[in-house]
């Protein structure tokens, strides 16, 4: 399960889509960069198996949903 889940955008303009995205997941610290196709660049070394992975990916990709996309 991700935990202290963060992120900012990426621009001084928010209107710009893009964003930092960080948190936990087993205890690590991991980081990327959310693109607005959904797209994630990992910023940071992560260990993930191709299971694993996608069910990150999938947290995320709610979270973002929520926290972004209906908050507009």
């Amino acid at each position: 399960m991700i935990q202290h889940f963060q992120y900012k955008s990426l621009y001084e303009n928010q209107q710009l889509p893009g964003w930092y995205i960080s948190f936990y997941y087993q205890k690590e610290k991991h980081e990327g960069i959310y693109h607005p196709e959904g797209r994630i660049e990992w910023t940071s070394p992560y260990s993930f198996d191709i299971e694993t992975e996608q069910n990150v990916k999938k947290q995320i990709h709610e979270l973002m949903l929520y926290h972004v996309y209906d908050n507009r």
